[in-house]
């Protein structure tokens, strides 16, 4: 198995975390993901992994991409993980 890790394989996963999170969140209320840890725990993971990648590609083509903000990106990660209990939910819906 080719195990290349590029800006394609990068991208690709970023995709795939990011549609997960639409699919499942499309008809979630604040509500229902406050009552459902499973749910809420699965998006933030999800949301954790899309930094990691987001991290993971070059300087390059995050420089051509200068109307995404990275350094959100990077920050939602950080503030999940590290002050996991104050989350916002409702401003990162």
């Amino acid at each position: 198995m080719d195990n290349v890790k590029n800006d394609a394989y990068y991208v690709k996963r970023l995709k795939q975390d990011l549609e997960f999170v639409v699919t499942h969140m499309k008809n979630v209320d604040i509500e229902e993901l406050n009552a459902n840890e499973v749910l809420l725990d699965s998006m933030l993971f999800r949301m954790i992994q899309i930094s990691e990648n987001a991290k993971k590609l070059s300087d390059e083509y995050k420089l051509h991409r200068g109307n995404v903000p990275w350094n959100a990106i990077y920050g939602l990660r950080n503030r999940i993980v590290h002050d996991y209990g104050n989350v916002d939910r409702k401003r990162h819906r």
